[in-house]
């Protein structure tokens, strides 16, 4: 597995686990899905992103995204 497949697991995981909490607790959950979409669409045009960078010193190797510097 790769960062840049890591970031998505997690994004997507992030999303879908937001969608639950606001379809059963309480619809501020939006603010998350808020969240995960903004970082992702920050890191489509930065290139920065925090989660490839906790992945990467976890070990994962680059990908082509988030290569490894």
């Amino acid at each position: 597995m790769t960062v840049d497949r890591a970031v998505l697991i997690l994004a997507g995981t992030m999303t879908l686990t937001s969608a639950i909490l606001v379809a059963l607790v309480s619809p501020w959950f939006l603010l998350l899905t808020g969240f995960v979409g903004a970082n992702l669409l920050q890191s489509a045009f930065t290139g920065f992103c925090p989660a490839a960078i906790v992945f990467r010193r976890l070990g994962l190797p680059g990908g082509c995204a988030f290569p490894q510097r």
